[in-house]
């Protein structure tokens, strides 16, 4: 892992690591994978990332998750994964980013990830320009 991380530090998992985990494990980094398969390993999923999965796959994007959309809690228990809801606090920290970023999802993320003092997993490296911790 990178230097700065601990066994205290919890992860946020953003939209493509999940769907990386459930369907393309290989695509995930040897970190990111060996965080995801320690149960030891405290795992948030945002509300924010189920929203841009469900955009997504009912725009036709992703016509392969509607099973995993269908049995979403069941698939997040059994991975180990807690929900993450969106509270009033990150939506303002998203929106006042300076960053020209654009992506609200991604904004939502960093927002969740620095507030909730969580590592966000991800291989985007625009992401690394938000003031939250990131780990491939």
């Amino acid at each position: 892992m990178s230097e700065g991380f601990d066994a205290d530090d919890a992860y946020l998992l953003d939209s493509h690591v999940l769907l990386w985990w459930w369907f393309l494990p290989e695509q995930l980094s040897s970190g990111v994978l060996t965080l995801l398969q320690d149960p030891a390993s405290r795992l948030w999923v945002s509300a924010a990332s189920v929203w841009e999965l469900s955009i997504k796959h009912h725009s036709g994007k992703l016509p392969d998750v509607h099973e995993a959309l269908a049995d979403l809690e069941g698939l997040l228990q059994a991975d180990g994964l807690q929900s993450l809801p969106i509270r009033h606090a990150h939506g303002l920290r998203a929106g006042a980013f300076p960053q020209a970023h654009r992506d609200p999802f991604d904004r939502m993320l960093a927002a969740q990830a620095e507030i909730e003092r969580l590592v966000l997993l991800s291989a985007d490296p625009a992401l690394a320009l938000f003031p939250c911790r990131t780990f491939w």
